[in-house]
């Protein structure tokens, strides 16, 4: 029987709070302080206990009076145009607008330090317009020197003789120097503008060179041919064809006859 009691008054028990539990609460003072802290806008109005008649109404002076006067004249809206959330976003914005000025700035950095990079840089020299459509063709023959292409167009009596000289010694040993120097200014880190000056000084070098050498070449081939004309004048075997004496007669008249006096 005491468990039926027990058990019947807690079940009363539970039922009543859980009653009580779900019973709605509606306060006007924590909905409008709730409304005006979010974002209604403020109205001091709203506030309650009001003043009443005459302002003498005790809970006014109870609730306002002595807790604090200025509380319900005051705007503390977050949203509000001088509240706290409305001055962090703001100040969010603000910072936001600093760090895109940053970006910007740091951006602009960047972009200039890789075409400077890309200017200076000898790793990226090979793909200069300049070196590609113009100086890489002119200053080829230096750069794939070899004896092949250096005596090239050549007849081997010549380039015997040149090679036996010491002349083709000499042209190769100038060529790889200058090819060393070409390849120097296209690896080393250095100005555009230098680069392109430094390459227009060793293809004028090289075209120096290269004139010596066709000198020295013609020569040699002169040398060969007169070596060739004395030995068959020492033997006597040079043929004089249609010779008479009346040819020298016509070559005197002719320088007679063309002189200017």
């Amino acid at each position: 029987m005491k468990k039926k009691l027990l058990l019947f008054f807690a079940l009363s028990f539970k039922l009543t709070a859980s009653s009580f539990a779900q019973t709605e609460v509606n306060d006007e003072a924590i909905r409008y302080q709730s409304q005006r802290m979010v974002f209604q806008q403020w109205n001091q109005n709203d506030f309650t206990p009001k003043a009443g008649f005459l302002d003498l109404n005790p809970y006014y002076w109870l609730v306002w009076g002595l807790f604090d006067p200025n509380y319900h004249k005051t705007d503390l809206r977050p949203l509000s145009a001088t509240g706290p959330q409305t001055q962090r976003l703001v100040l969010v914005s603000t910072q936001n607008g600093i760090d895109n000025h940053y970006k910007l700035h740091s951006d602009t950095v960047r972009n200039t330090a890789l075409s400077q990079i890309a200017n200076q840089s000898g790793l990226l020299s090979d793909a200069d317009p300049l070196w590609l459509l113009y100086y890489s063709q002119q200053l080829s023959p230096v750069i794939n020197n070899s004896m092949v292409t250096i005596l090239a167009g050549l007849t081997p009596t010549v380039s015997a003789k040149l090679v036996s000289e010491g002349l083709y010694s000499w042209y190769k040993n100038e060529l790889d120097m200058l090819k060393q120097r070409i390849q120097g200014a296209r690896t080393t880190d250095m100005d555009r503008g230098s680069r392109i000056i430094a390459y227009y000084r060793y293809l004028k070098e090289y075209r120096r060179l290269a004139g010596v050498w066709a000198v020295r070449t013609s020569a040699a081939q002169t040398t060969i041919n007169m070596a060739a004309q004395q030995q068959l004048l020492q033997k006597g075997s040079v043929p004089i064809s249609n010779w008479t004496p009346q040819s020298d007669i016509n070559i005197a008249n002719k320088v007679i006859q063309n002189a200017q006096y």
